[in-house]
């Protein structure tokens, strides 16, 4: 098992407010505290450590850089929630990936569940998955193969990175499910939540972010 090391630094914060913040986490730093002491360090206590009020809304893989949002509020937490869970914020990831798609824009829908032998990994499940959706586009191409941006139209453990293992096209530095030729094409996992849209728990306006993507 590898030794958890995350990155150091400070937070690269973007936005602030008194219902919710938005920052840029790094790959390789947990969202939420994992088990032992030794994982205590993550992107929540950070933020607390200048924000004590400030409080999870929705996760980002540890591998996974990009937008992470949370609220100042349980009140804001809630309205938050919703929005992720119910399908109401956009959300837009930048993936390379092992080879090109036969179509450059396409549907991924394949149910996923998860594979409990096999932890943490899902894996598809035709019989007792949950619908799960992305939508892909290829942006540009790499001496491996392609830049995609993902749209994911559910909300899954794991399911950008999986759908794309699926369709034969695993993220480059993928540590789960990418083959050995695609997670040595990478020195980290080759995806990131690059931009995002929701509305603001107390007035309701949309409110827009974007992190640029660092691979």
């Amino acid at each position: 098992m590898s030794i958890y090391a995350p990155p150091q630094g400070k937070v690269c914060y973007l936005h602030a407010d008194a219902d919710l913040i938005v920052i840029d986490k790094p790959a390789e730093l947990l969202s939420v505290r994992g088990r032992g002491p030794e994982k205590a360090d993550c992107a929540i206590t950070r933020v607390q450590a200048d924000y004590p009020d400030a409080l999870t809304v929705h996760r980002l893989d540890m591998s996974t850089s990009g937008l992470l949002v949370f609220a100042r509020s349980k009140a804001a937490q809630r309205h938050l929630a919703i929005q992720f869970e119910k399908g109401g914020v956009e959300k837009t990831y930048i993936a390379d990936v092992w080879g090109s798609p036969e179509k450059p824009a396409g549907l991924i829908d394949l149910p996923l569940g998860q594979d409990w032998p096999n932890r943490p990994r899902q894996k598809v499940d035709p019989d007792n998955g949950k619908p799960s959706q992305t939508r892909y586009e290829t942006i540009a191409s790499h001496d491996h193969g392609a830049r995609l941006s993902l749209t994911p139209l559910t909300g899954r453990t794991h399911q950008l990175r999986l759908h794309l293992a699926a369709i034969g096209h695993p993220i480059l530095g993928d540590d789960i499910y990418a083959h050995a030729d695609a997670l040595g094409a990478a020195d980290r996992l080759h995806l990131h939540a690059t931009s995002m849209r929701f509305r603001h728990p107390a007035h309701q306006n949309w409110l827009s972010f974007e992190a640029a993507c660092p691979f």
